[in-house]
């Protein structure tokens, strides 16, 4: 069953609107993989904003002809490729590519492309095994209440302190 010239087209023109979206690409070579299996990665990717797309590579390669970001994916279009479309929570995304491949052992992370620079699987894991955004921002809240606490006690001090001083000086006299 082969696809008509129209068809392609639209799949093109659908994969360049993803694009516009996407703050990063990660590939993977999904061949093994079933139907289930391809479903099961985009239900654990989706509520992190991404999205799975299996294409053909020429496809793929029409829809980053010309864009700047994306044509550093070229390289990678080899073999059976998943392109893991990567919008809002990134790190989210890989982790759940991770779980995924955890408990499949059936796909390899070809590499990625971020800020039109290719990525290795390497990087792309490591970009994973960053904290979230979520995590980051209760650190950083942490930081915050800590520093407030140790100046909000200080200043408490202080008033206790020349209280202290000044009974000792007038006991002394």
């Amino acid at each position: 069953m082969g696809r008509t010239l129209a068809n392609k087209q639209a799949i093109v023109a659908d994969l360049k609107k993803n694009l516009s979206e996407t703050t990063m690409i990660a590939v993977i070579n999904y061949q093994g993989l079933t139907v289930a299996e391809i479903t099961d990665l985009r239900r654990r990717i989706r509520p992190k904003g991404g999205i799975c797309t299996v294409t053909k590579n020429t496809l793929m390669g029409k829809a980053i002809a010309g864009d700047t970001n994306w044509q550093a994916l070229e390289p990678l279009l080899t073999g059976s490729s998943a392109f893991l479309l990567l919008k809002d929570d990134i790190g989210g995304s890989i982790k759940a590519y991770q779980d995924f491949q955890k408990a499949t052992k059936k796909t390899v992370l070809n590499g990625g492309v971020m800020e039109g620079k290719v990525l290795t699987g390497a990087d792309v894991k490591a970009i994973g095994d960053l904290p979230s955004k979520e995590q980051l921002m209760a650190q950083i809240a942490g930081a915050l209440n800590s520093v407030t606490a140790k100046i909000a006690i200080g200043v408490k001090e202080v008033p206790a302190s020349i209280a202290r001083g000044l009974k000792a000086y007038t006991e002394k006299e």
